[in-house]
């Protein structure tokens, strides 16, 4: 008989504007007891949390179920034998970006992104750049080719968003809808006739 494992995602947090995607997904999944969370920060995402957020980085850990430090190289989540169901780089910086296009692993982040690819599961990136130039853009193409998800955290405003944190729920619901996770965010049902 097989054990069951819990369902895990990896979230990361890089440098780049915009670690309240990052934390509006902790704080999401926190709704959902059978997902366990995974969360590793970079040194640029903790003074970006806290130049951006009312919070402290240990704030943000506080979210995780389980916390790596980025240079914790031997950690589970950097060898495809610890099975998880994906990660979620959010907010992606394109040093992180260029690091997974180029497998270097030198963080704990990138690693576990490569560990992601190479073992064929789900990589969301929510790259956090403009505008971009060419190299970002082949460094991208490149990660799709791979099998990663790149998914700018573009805004929809057709659900009519009241505030900057409708627009984080949103495009953090879409990013979570790529792992399966529901979250109840507003849907597209057509264009309106006329």
């Amino acid at each position: 008989m097989a054990l069951t494992e819990p369902s895990r995602l990896v979230v990361a947090i890089t440098g780049a504007s915009g670690a309240q995607y990052g934390i509006h997904a902790l704080t999401a999944l926190r709704a959902f007891p059978d997902v366990e969370t995974h969360l590793v920060m970079t040194r640029s995402a903790r003074a970006v949390i806290t130049a951006e957020t009312g919070l402290s980085p240990a704030d943000v850990a506080d979210l995780a179920d389980v916390r790596y430090s980025d240079n914790d190289l031997g950690a589970t989540i950097a060898s495809g034998s610890f099975r998880t169901d994906g990660m979620l780089v959010a907010p992606c910086s394109i040093k992180t970006l260029s690091g997974i296009a180029n497998c270097y692993d030198d963080s704990l982040v990138i690693r576990a992104a490569d560990v992601m690819l190479k073992e064929r599961r789900r990589l969301v990136l929510l790259v956090r750049e403009t505008p971009l130039r060419a190299r970002h853009l082949e460094l991208m193409s490149a990660l799709t080719r791979e099998g990663a998800v790149i998914m700018p955290p573009v805004p929809a405003f057709y659900p009519r968003p009241e505030s900057v944190e409708d627009i984080v729920a949103h495009t953090v619901g879409r990013a979570l809808d790529l792992f399966g996770i529901e979250t109840g965010i507003p849907r597209w049902t057509g264009r309106p006739d006329g």
